[in-house]
């Protein structure tokens, strides 16, 4: 792998994410809720948003506290529907809360290579790591296929690996956990069920 911070050792948790497709499923849902709730709905809030996959990945508060690898991919410098959303300034940090401590590497698509080819491969690795117990994964429906199939082999599913992958739909099952990436966004951006149901409520 060409990761600019490959650790020499991995966490037990890691969050692997496509960044410029959770940057274009926010910006729909931004536009989207704007339009339903008739107010202004602000950028995600990155720590939130991380926080909220963790919880639904299957992290819990421990007594003591873990560290999660957090791996952002990107083909662009920074998030537009995120804040803070400046790919440089987000390398190498980290923030700490009741989940234990989040580290962030950002980790940009080269000219030799693609966002598909990019991710699969970090997945692969990722996943073989001996360490790695628990891997969230939100990549791109078009190569769900693939991260399906990385997943499904022999090698990762015999070792004690807990994998979540988020869609903003259900998709074809795996040996996997699956998770809807909308809900997540939507807890980042200060959307509250309660605003949904009333406006259910009016139609």
């Amino acid at each position: 792998m060409n990761y600019k911070k490959t650790p020499e050792t991995w966490s037990k948790n890691v969050i692997l994410a496509d960044g410029d497709y959770i940057d274009r499923v926010a910006f729909d849902l931004i536009v989207n809720f704007e339009r339903m709730l008739e107010r202004r709905i602000p950028q995600a809030d990155l720590a939130r948003w991380i926080d909220c996959v963790a919880l639904d990945g299957g992290m819990r508060p421990k007594e003591e506290q873990e560290t999660t690898q957090v791996i952002l991919l990107h083909s662009k410098p920074k998030l537009e529907n995120f804040a803070p959303a400046d790919y440089k300034d987000l390398d190498g940090k980290a923030f700490k809360d009741s989940l234990g401590e989040f580290c962030i590497s950002c980790v940009p698509v080269e000219e030799m290579t693609t966002m598909e080819d990019l991710f699969s491969e970090s997945l692969q690795h990722i996943s073989q790591q001996q360490e790695v117990k628990c891997l969230i994964v939100v990549g791109d429906e078009r190569y769900y296929d693939r991260i399906r199939h990385i997943l499904q082999k022999p090698e990762i599913k015999d070792k004690s690996l807990e994998a979540t992958v988020f869609t903003m739909q259900p998709m074809a099952g795996g040996r996997f956990n699956q998770e809807i990436l909308g809900f997540s966004l939507m807890s980042a951006m200060g959307i509250k069920s309660a605003e949904l149901t009333e406006v259910r409520g009016e139609w």
